[in-house]
């Protein structure tokens, strides 16, 4: 399953990005991975545009984070992201996996 986060740059967690909090209770859960990307242009609910254009720069550009797992896991992280995640979207979807790969050497 994929759960898909969109969140604010300026979301905070404990004093801390929420992204981050996000990311470091996923590895505490020990899931598979996390992917947090920061988006140049966006609006959400309150349709406010959040944009890394020169002229209009905004502070709290949207944020994207995925985490691919299984279900069993997803399922352990969602009590944490009703907790924190006061204002954004949440999504849970089933993805198929072609390949997911470790290399243990590095």
């Amino acid at each position: 399953m994929r759960v898909r986060i969109y969140i604010g740059e300026n979301d905070k967690y404990n004093g801390m990005p929420l992204y981050h909090a996000i990311v470091l209770k996923a590895r505490e859960l020990g899931m598979a991975g996390v992917t947090v990307v920061r988006g140049i242009e966006g609006f959400g609910a309150n349709s406010r545009i959040h944009t890394a254009r020169i002229l209009v720069l905004s502070s709290d550009l949207p944020i994207v984070i995925d985490i691919v797992d299984r279900a069993d896991r997803i399922e352990k992280l969602i009590p944490f992201l009703n907790e924190t995640v006061k204002e954004g979207l949440v999504t849970i979807e089933n993805v198929e996996v072609l390949k997911y790969v470790n290399n243990k050497e590095i």
